[in-house]
């Protein structure tokens, strides 16, 4: 089942109360971006995040599934996106874990 775009407005309305974020729509789903770093995804109405420390920190009790069919990552389901606090806490937390994005090859 493919995200709605409600569901998907939804997710970055709030999202953006913290920082910059932004979407790349991907088969029917979404990848999400903070800052430009890969945060998670956006899959069946439903948001999914890295598992760094900060999430698993600060999201103890957060579910964990697999985001997509074929998925290596087991990944946190954020059931509270309106959060501002607690999103601000685990965007800015996972943005100094992530790597840096790669540059783009000519």
């Amino acid at each position: 089942m493919a995200t709605s775009k409600e569901f998907h407005d939804y997710v970055v309305e709030s999202l953006q109360k913290v920082g910059s974020v932004a979407t790349r729509k991907m088969m029917g789903e979404y990848c999400v971006y903070y800052q430009g770093k890969l945060i998670g995804n956006i899959c069946d109405n439903c948001l999914f995040l890295k598992p760094t420390e900060s999430v698993l920190r600060l999201m103890p009790d957060a579910g964990r599934a697999y985001p997509y069919e074929g998925s290596k990552t087991l990944m946190a389901v954020v059931e509270d996106v309106e959060d501002t606090g607690l999103m601000a806490e685990v965007l800015e937390g996972m943005y100094h874990e992530l790597p840096e994005p790669k540059g783009k090859r000519k």
